[in-house]
């Protein structure tokens, strides 16, 4: 069973960008779908961004409406850290962000697929 570090988050003005990093522990993650979420509290989590275990040298991406054209999600070190490039922030992106992982190639943005989560790490955007 893989285990799951988020870092990076911070307190930013609206419009600066930032970027977390997952870094994964006790196996490799290559075979795994990962993905970010986000909660704010009193809400749901919601899906961010996910990717596909490697296939063909490239792990493919999706990501919530909120975020198209803003964040980027990308992994290296074989798959085993992924990373969430967040640009021009808004004051609503402000929240806890977590690291998922599940092993297969049903990579979804639906908080029920996944079964290894990380403590997660938060963002505050002011305006």
């Amino acid at each position: 069973q893989i285990t799951l570090v988020e870092s990076g988050g911070a307190a930013v003005q609206a419009e600066e960008s930032l970027k977390l990093s997952c870094a994964t522990s006790g196996g490799s993650a290559e075979t795994y779908c990962m993905a970010w979420f986000r909660h704010i509290p009193g809400k749901e989590r919601e899906g961010v961004a996910t990717t596909t275990p490697r296939s063909r040298r490239v792990f493919a991406a999706g990501y919530a409406d909120s975020v198209k054209g803003r964040f980027a999600v990308t992994r290296t070190n074989g798959g085993n850290t992924m990373y969430l490039q967040m640009n021009a922030l808004k004051p609503e992106d402000s929240a806890m962000y977590y690291c998922a992982a599940r092993p297969g190639t049903h990579c979804s943005l639906d908080t029920k697929d996944y079964d290894t989560w990380g403590q997660g790490t938060q963002v505050t955007v002011s305006s």
